[in-house]
């Protein structure tokens, strides 16, 4: 909130609470209206004045620096000289103030330390008010740098994907052209496609589910391209994919594992893409056959990714089941849109 704002409120808060007293004295006819006046505007403009003093002043320069000694001696002395302003006051008004209880007179010093214990009651309220302005501004840094951490690492965790996956797919092409395959052009442009849809429509936060499944789709026929169309793979959705939304290049990692440490050219084990939607959830399963020979050192950033992407970006809306068998390995996440 701005200093403008702030001070605003205060003054409306004060002016409240004086208005709110004084208006239930004075329609009780408990007392006169100068009376009123005196004990509630100028006895509470001198209150603010020590509470402010205390707030300010006092708490900032000596209680926020841990020198409490001081900080007692000085609420003591701020108390005795509030005191003695509230006892000039007091004689100054004396039919208001020291007389007022039905003739009753009260002497100096029992005034005196009444108004000790008021001036206590406006010292712990401010005490009160810092200590919470401090928790809840040192709350609100705590939520502003685990964001800016979180935000960071989501970058961060976005970032790896891009090089890994074009990592790989620059591998697939190479091999093509390396081969002279006529498919050499396809792998390009659907490469091109995918890199597309990477540097442009995945800058939001959720893209389209719509999108991102022919994201999946280009990379499955990017592929088989390099199988020369001998990779057999199952992929279905089930369900309507109308307007739902989902995390850009989530469920790549899936899929790219499958093809890198599974078995692609097995007629009798293809891998099992499947996909069931809803209007507000997801099940995507994910099964290969295990590639004995296929063990790659940086194989398990996309995986390890994904995994942490998910436990940021849907905390308590996923679960994520894995098999690794000794010949088949198995995914399957369930995920609220």
């Amino acid at each position: 909130m701005k200093k403008g704002w702030q001070i605003f409120w205060h003054v409306v808060f004060w002016v409240a609470m004086i208005a709110f007293f004084m208006f239930m004295w004075y329609n009780n006819g408990r007392m006169g209206f100068k009376a009123a006046l005196v004990l509630f505007v100028l006895y509470g403009s001198i209150n603010i004045v020590l509470f402010y003093t205390n707030y300010l002043v006092l708490i900032p320069y000596y209680l926020d620096t841990k020198k409490y000694k001081t900080y007692a001696l000085m609420v003591l002395i701020a108390i005795g000289l509030f005191g003695i302003i509230k006892l000039g006051v007091a004689i100054l008004f004396k039919s208001y103030v020291l007389e007022r209880m039905k003739g009753h007179v009260v002497g100096y010093g029992d005034y005196f330390v009444s108004t000790v214990f008021v001036s206590l009651i406006f010292i712990f309220l401010s005490i009160v008010l810092q200590f919470s302005v401090d928790w809840f501004l040192n709350e609100r840094v705590q939520r502003d740098l685990e964001n800016q951490r979180l935000t960071a690492e989501l970058s961060f965790l976005k970032s790896q994907i891009n090089p890994h996956f074009l990592f790989n797919s620059l591998n697939t092409i190479y091999s093509l052209a390396y081969q002279r395959s006529e498919t050499t052009p396809e792998a390009v442009l659907k490469l091109s496609e995918i890199m597309r849809y990477m540097l442009y429509e995945c800058n939001d936060n959720k893209v389209d589910l719509d999108k991102e499944l022919k994201y999946l789709q280009n990379y499955i026929d990017l592929q088989k391209i390099r199988f020369g169309n001998k990779a057999f793979v199952e992929y279905t959705v089930n369900g309507t994919v109308d307007h739902q939304r989902i995390v850009p290049l989530l469920l790549i990692s899936f899929v790219e594992n499958a093809f890198k440490h599974g078995v692609a050219n097995d007629p009798d084990h293809p891998i099992v893409l499947t996909l069931n939607v809803t209007p507000d959830h997801l099940d995507f399963y994910v099964n290969n056959k295990k590639h004995q020979h296929n063990r790659d050192a940086a194989g398990g950033i996309g995986l390890n990714n994904v995994q942490r992407r998910l436990k940021l970006l849907y905390p308590g809306k996923y679960d994520l089941k894995i098999q690794n068998g000794e010949d088949s390995y198995s995914c399957e996440l369930s995920l609220v849109l």
